[in-house]
């Protein structure tokens, strides 16, 4: 008999570090429990759990490939990157896992934490293992090809794909990213504006635009 498959499904806030130097360890804490907050009222609707918090980072598991991977969309999408909010990251991978007490540990647990680690700021990446789950119910979900990937204490490289955006489902305003902060910042709102090698920049708060001011190679 074989062993269940569970997808353990990492989000977390890209450029964190750069955040809470810019705005301090309060307002840092003040974003990651917003970010959780959000998430959490999310995953009764995708048949997840929260597994635990690390830093900055939600751990999530569900019994679905494809639930985890709308639900990742969904975080990435809907929180990350609106105004005033940093990029979001997800990644997931899917097999087996052993729980013990409120924790799950395991190879599958460790695969999926390096997914989310090695995705960019406002994307989602899922392995193999993930995409072949979830791909009779993904519907017009659609996936590229990542490449394979080779991670720290992972024998083998593992097989990554990205799931494209759909254009059609933001109407949200185009963001751009403040660069000292790593916030996201729509150029109508935003506090101010700054040129540099010809592109103008936007930033969140005056002390974003004057720390660029002072040093703009630092930042670009």
């Amino acid at each position: 008999m074989s062993a269940p498959l569970h997808t353990f499904l990492f989000a977390d806030l890209a450029g964190f570090t750069a955040l809470t130097e810019a705005h301090g360890d309060e307002e840092a804490a003040d974003l990651i429990a917003l970010f959780c907050r959000e998430v959490r009222q999310m995953l009764p609707d995708h048949g997840a759990q929260e597994v635990k918090t690390i830093g900055d980072e939600l751990m999530i598991r569900t019994d679905s490939a494809a639930d985890a991977v709308r639900l990742a969309l969904r975080v990435v999408g809907e929180i990350g990157g609106r105004h005033g909010f940093p990029a979001v990251r997800a990644g997931l991978h899917t097999g087996p896992a052993v729980e013990r007490g409120n924790d799950w540990f395991g190879a599958t647990v460790n695969v999926a934490s390096r997914v989310s680690r090695h995705a960019t700021a406002g994307e989602v990446l899922l392995t193999e293992a993930s995409r072949q789950a979830a791909a009779d119910e993904l519907g017009d979900i659609e996936l590229a090809p990542r490449g394979p990937a080779q991670f720290k204490n992972v024998g083998q490289p593992v097989e990554l794909w990205v799931v494209l955006p759909d254009e059609q489902s933001d109407e949200r305003s185009p963001v751009e990213i403040d660069p000292v902060c790593r916030m996201a910042v729509i150029p109508e709102r935003a506090f101010a504006a700054a040129s540099h090698r010809d592109h103008t920049h936007h930033f969140c708060s005056q002390a974003c635009a004057d720390a660029f001011r002072e040093d703009p190679e630092r930042y670009v």
